[in-house]
């Protein structure tokens, strides 16, 4: 790994903040680091407030959704609320829908099945729109580039309005509105919402036509974090408002879906981290497994046996998918050996049987394995399908774009794409794709990266830092855990190997007179002998604390560590 010491903010920045803020240096460079350089952005930093969201409004084409809906609702017309199958879209659905029927009974949720229907808008459910009268579909993260389908529902004179957060295309599709900060005509303040952030700026324009405040939606925000840290997005802005308030929620009265998701979880309290490993890939497992309906159906449901029952079948399509994930990661690792395309730039492979719903799991192991952009390919009816994922600082999104020729359909970010792709083109696709990285990669960013915010002493961790550094949750892309590099440690002489496969390793870790801390380097016992017999070493680790019977220790949670 490369460890990449991030360069030093302005003196006179991190001074001025310093002073303002009465905090030491190091407090003041990590702030600025994050683009906190005044007083004001620290006080919205530490204290993020409901009150500085922004008003829906300036959203694009808010005001022709809000009209639509409230028209709709006057006439008695039939809604149907239409998402995507993964955490973003379901969460999504949930949310728009649960707060529609909370005054108005006319409304259905719609989610396309994984295989049958693919990702996005389809024509089966615009299908059943028409079968079942409704004549507005509420479409949440996705919509963007469904061009031709907007049109097909527009020919049976169903409105559509896009709730996307994707980027999109050189047209946009034909909808009454088309709620995007993406958008180049847009001009909304913050272009980083999730598609369940989009979802609840529509339901704050709502509240907001009828009176209510935004306290009266805070209850929905669970909903929201949950999609805020599954689809990982940064952490600034409006996502950290949200994510802290509805952590919040988590913690205190989530709804009873998440509730009966988290009760048998032995912690006091979640951060964003766990509700990346701990909720979401539950609440993904039901689309991946069987249907994202059944995701829907936890997350709106108010009877906590009911919920319970509900999340009791979601852990057992997890349980499911733990499975498969491992089975066909093997699978996908030997055929990259067989393949003997270990030169390459790329990762892309195809087996047809492999399960589609775990692909984008499998394309993320082959990755952190492999560390260069990686797609997964299987068989979905008479095409292939595939997921996408990417290595730090990479856009895999205009490196696909660039081989769309060969693509029946793709959409994504910077560092996760989908696509299908005509099993005859998937040669020259993959021939296409390893060229664009391999002229447009630079060699280094195929070398995992560990970004140190600062090179510290053991003797500068005090319950002060980490009260301080506690404060600075909920942590997230552009807001990560602060990572230190320290050099020159040794181990007092008692390292321990744990884990089943001793793959783990314990330290108790000290630097000249300073203070010592115990130090868990995970899936590092390989490295025993570059630390035993008191030999100095560098680390670069996180600073975390551990509760155990009552008492909380500082432990370092060591990334990478040399001699």
């Amino acid at each position: 790994m490369r460890w990449t010491l991030k360069s030093k903010p302005e003196k006179e920045k991190v001074q001025k903040l310093q002073n303002e803020l009465q905090v030491d240096a190091l407090i003041a460079t990590l702030l600025v680091q994050r683009g906190v350089e005044t007083y004001d952005q620290a006080k919205s930093f530490f204290r993020p407030s409901l009150t500085d969201l922004h008003d829906p409004f300036l959203m694009k084409d808010m005001d022709k959704a809000v009209v639509r809906i409230e028209e709709a609702i006057l006439k008695g017309e039939n809604i149907l609320v239409f998402g995507d199958y993964d955490v973003d879209g379901t969460t999504a659905v949930s949310l728009v829908s649960s707060y529609l029927k909370s005054y108005y009974p006319n409304v259905a949720t719609y989610i396309p099945d994984r295989y049958d229907e693919g990702y996005g808008i389809s024509y089966t459910g615009i299908d059943f729109a028409e079968d079942n009268e409704f004549s507005l579909i509420i479409a949440l993260d996705c919509g963007i580039k469904s061009i031709d389908h907007i049109a097909y529902a527009n020919a049976k004179n169903i409105d559509f309005i896009i709730c996307d957060h994707h980027r999109p295309g050189d047209e946009l599709p034909n909808a009454v509105a088309i709620l995007d900060p993406k958008r180049d005509d847009c001009s909304y303040p913050y272009d980083e919402l999730c598609g369940c952030g989009i979802g609840f700026k529509l339901i704050q324009a709502l509240a907001s036509k009828r009176g209510q405040m935004l306290e009266d939606l805070i209850h929905y925000l669970d909903l929201v974090a949950t999609a805020i840290a599954a689809d990982i997005v940064p952490i600034t802005g409006e996502n950290r408002i949200l994510a802290k308030y509805g952590l919040e929620v988590i913690n205190s009265n989530p709804r009873p879906g998440i509730k009966a998701l988290i009760q048998n979880v032995n912690k006091k309290s979640l951060t964003i981290t766990d509700v990346v490993f701990i909720i979401a890939p539950r609440i993904n497992a039901a689309g991946r497994i069987k249907h994202g309906n059944e995701a829907v159906a936890l997350l709106t449901e108010y009877d906590l046996d009911q919920a319970e029952q509900f999340a009791s079948e979601i852990e057992q399509h997890n349980s499911d998918r733990k499975g498969l994930d491992k089975q066909i990661t093997v699978e996908a690792l030997a055929q990259i050996e067989d393949n003997n395309e270990k030169e390459n730039f790329t990762t892309v492979i195809y087996q047809e049987n492999w399960h589609k719903g775990v692909i984008g799991i499998v394309a993320s192991r082959l990755t952190e394995t492999y560390y260069r952009p990686t797609i997964v390919f299987t068989k979905s009816g008479d095409k292939l399908a595939a997921s996408a994922r990417s290595v730090k600082d990479f856009d895999v999104y205009n490196a696909i774009e660039a081989c769309s020729m060969h693509l029946e359909q793709f959409g994504g970010h910077k560092y996760a794409a989908g696509m299908t792709l005509k099993e005859e083109n998937y040669e020259a696709f993959k021939a296409a794709f390893e060229k664009e990285v391999r002229n447009t990669i630079s060699s280094e960013l195929l070398i995992p990266e560990i970004e140190i915010d600062a090179e510290i002493n053991l003797s500068d961790i005090s319950p002060k830092l980490i009260r301080v550094l506690n404060q600075f949750e909920p942590f997230g892309p552009e807001n990560m855990t602060p990572v230190f590099m320290t050099k020159n440690i040794k181990d007092t002489g008692y390292p321990k190997l744990l884990g089943k496969e001793e793959e783990h390793l314990k330290l108790f870790v000290k630097q000249e007179n300073s203070e010592g801390f115990g130090a868990i380097a995970f899936f590092m016992g390989n490295k025993l002998n570059q630390i035993s017999n008191q030999k100095p070493f560098d680390a670069v680790y996180c600073i975390d604390e551990n509760e155990f019977k009552g008492t909380v220790t500082v432990q370092l949670r060591i990334k990478d560590l040399k001699n």
